[in-house]
């Protein structure tokens, strides 16, 4: 059998390793039954729906019809200019401020992409502090300093 899909033989085997790792990992936790779950419940069966839609896109990276498809270089730069986003997002919270941690996470990671424009990460930036804003502050109370620490009281 020959490898059609490279891109999702790949995605698949990522599918079910990640998968199998929660499953794994959730059978440690008090199982339940489904009348009455324990923690480990739901990630188990997360696991393992996700290994079986990665067993699904592996298979069908096989088939005739399945589009032939190479995976591209892996571009170290981009990794490395997303996890620095996250990680600069950690550094500025507690200093800056939810507010602004969110917008230079925003404009950072969107700057790894060809598609770039600062218009368009504008509108997502000031979308995604309001729902963030929305879900984490108001709905579930979290307390995160909104501002940065020189503009507070």
């Amino acid at each position: 059998m020959k490898i059609r899909n490279q891109r999702d033989f790949g995605a698949g085997i990522m599918y079910i390793v990640i998968g199998l790792f929660f499953a794994i990992i959730a059978r440690q936790y008090q199982y339940g039954t489904a009348a009455k779950m324990g923690p480990g419940y739901f990630p188990f069966w997360l696991g393992i729906l996700m290994a079986a839609i990665g067993l699904l896109v592996l298979v069908r990276s096989f088939s005739a019809t399945a589009a032939i498809e190479a995976i591209p270089k892996f571009n170290w730069r981009i990794i490395a200019q997303i996890t620095g986003a996250v990680v600069l997002y950690g550094l500025l919270l507690p200093r800056m401020g939810f507010l602004v941690a969110v917008v230079v996470l925003v404009f950072v990671a969107a700057s790894a992409s060809k598609e770039f424009t600062w218009k368009g990460t504008a509108i997502n930036a000031a979308f995604l502090v309001t729902f963030t804003y929305s879900v984490f502050v108001v709905g579930l109370k979290l307390q995160f300093p909104l501002l940065p620490v020189f503009l507070q009281q």
